[in-house]
């Protein structure tokens, strides 16, 4: 799904009333109409019983919900709308569908925060239309106001929640919460769907996104600059590269997974075993000879060797050599799971990244070693890199997402430093040195375990050694992870699954993307 800006939309409107002539109000009728349809999704059950509010606020999204007032009237609703806003502030819009509100015999009350009979017809309803504010809200919702107090009955509502265009209080571009936020059910979003609905607590609050035609032309919807899009499976399935019939092992990739140390061993063999199960033809797990032992006894399919090691079970100086050895053999290098943090260790990551030319997939203390080094990453400018941050290992790399805007700031990254950034979490963005930005949309709190990120780690350098392109390995991993743990929460619960269960359902996810 292409995801658009406020501004972007400001602009699409802009285009589509002045210079194509559309009727503003036609645009209204019909972002009402796709509110006022899913609302009535919600309403069967209850029959002429049904009830409705809508809470709106003087702009035109406060148009939307008093024109989807009036269709759900039309319906056989009982609705009650109420206006948060100022009556003389209602856009030249708003007062026309509040003309023929009236008409209808339905008026537009003034919201009273003080209201017990108002809070109690919101409350009981069966279906609640969020219309208080559009994309455009940029500073955050007063806490005493009126419009707090709306936010606050709509989500103490028992009904479902119908967002018009985005959930009230959600920062279009940054899904940013500005001091509170509608949390919906559903949202019906106008023409393309916002940013800030897919990414942070946004996303959180949005419920079902459903993108709602409104009349724009569609060759000014495609004339949008596509910076930033959700990752879709017709995408995945481009990420996975064909099985050729007559392949070897060495057709389908050969890949060295260099990590671990004393006290971590578990995570180069997760990598090195999700490498195995997406595809990869020959697997290498460089581990320090002072673990040597333990991942010999625990890998079968992939192959281990030692590498030297120094005080503390760490990468030795020595062992920079003995990479770039192996290296000359293989096609891409996962650098850092499990390696921990120690001087030596850090100076051989760094030297092995600016002396290889071959593709890097970089991860935790990999990308740790960066720390007020961030040069060594620079010098890999035109070459292929890959980081695969969390929040804190980002930050202590330099980025910066004190402005809570997690997909500018992964942007800015990529950019500047000349690599390929997958900024794990909560709809984990993959952002391109180009200025693209994909955002996840799969997986659950049952991969916020220790060793998930290995796992990811894996599956990125697999599809690339397979041939995938840097950003389809990076976003399509990314969502084959997603969609594996969701098959294992599904069947073991968030709770219960490990990372062994994530790799073990990989084989249906591979099934459902090749079909």
């Amino acid at each position: 799904m292409k995801l658009t800006t406020a501004e972007q939309m400001r602009e699409l409107d802009r285009k589509a009333i002045g210079e194509r002539k559309i009727p503003s109000l036609d645009l209204m009728e019909r972002a009402a109409a796709g509110v006022s349809e899913a609302a009535l999704e919600y309403l069967p059950a209850y029959g002429e019983r049904g009830r409705a509010s809508v809470l709106c606020g003087a702009g035109n999204n406060g148009g939307d919900g008093i024109a989807a007032a009036r269709m759900l009237f039309l319906s056989g609703v009982q609705v009650r709308v109420f206006l948060a806003g100022s009556y003389d502030r209602l856009t030249p819009d708003a007062m026309e569908e509040t003309r023929r509100l009236s008409e209808c015999g339905v008026a537009l009350e003034p919201f009273d925060p003080e209201d017990r009979a108002q809070r109690a017809w919101v409350y009981s309803s069966h279906v609640v239309i969020d219309a208080l504010f559009g994309v455009g809200l940029s500073r955050e919702i007063a806490p005493d106001s009126a419009f707090a107090a709306a936010v606050d009955w709509i989500n103490r509502s028992k009904g479902k929640v119908v967002a018009a265009d985005i959930a009230s209080g959600v920062e279009a571009d940054t899904g940013r919460i500005l001091g509170r936020a509608v949390r919906a059910d559903r949202t019906i979003t106008f023409t393309r769907g916002k940013i800030g609905q897919f990414v942070g607590d946004g996303a959180l609050c949005s419920g079902l996104v459903s993108v709602h035609g409104i009349g724009i032309p569609k060759d000014l919807v495609r004339e949008t600059p596509r910076l930033v899009s959700t990752v879709e499976p017709d995408f995945v399935r481009l990420a996975v590269p064909e099985r050729k019939p007559d392949g070897h092992k060495g057709t389908f990739g050969k890949l060295l997974v260099v990590g671990g140390k004393v006290g971590f061993t578990g995570a180069p063999y997760l990598t090195a075993l999700a490498a195995e199960r997406s595809g990869c033809g020959l697997v290498y797990l460089g581990v320090p000879d002072s673990i040597w032992e333990i991942e010999t006894v625990r890998c079968v399919s992939s192959m281990p060797f030692p590498l030297s090691s120094a005080w503390g079970g760490g990468l030795g100086g020595k062992a920079v050599s003995e990479i770039m050895k192996k290296l000359e053999t293989c096609d891409v290098l996962a650098l850092g799971p499990g390696l921990g943090r120690g001087e030596l260790t850090e100076k051989a990551v760094r030297s092995v990244l600016e002396q290889t030319e071959k593709p890097v997939v970089l991860d935790a203390d990999g990308i740790n070693a960066l720390e007020g080094h961030i040069d060594s990453l620079d010098s890999r400018r035109g070459r292929v890199t890959i980081l695969t941050p969390h929040d804190g290992e980002f930050a202590r790399v330099g980025g910066d997402l004190s402005g809570g805007d997690r997909v500018n700031a992964a942007r800015r990254f990529a950019m500047e430093h000349g690599c390929t950034l997958v900024l794990k979490g909560h709809r984990t963005v993959t952002a391109t040195e180009a200025g693209t930005v994909l955002v996840n949309t799969t997986g659950n709190s049952g991969l916020a375990k220790g060793g998930s990120g290995d796992v990811l780690t894996g599956l990125i350098a697999s599809l690339l050694a397979q041939g995938a392109s840097p950003v389809r390995a990076a976003a399509g991993g990314v969502w084959i992870h997603g969609r594996a743990g969701d098959l294992a929460a599904e069947e073991l619960t968030p709770y219960c699954m490990t990372p062994e269960d994530v790799i073990a359902a990989l084989p249906k996810v591979f099934h459902e993307i090749i079909g």
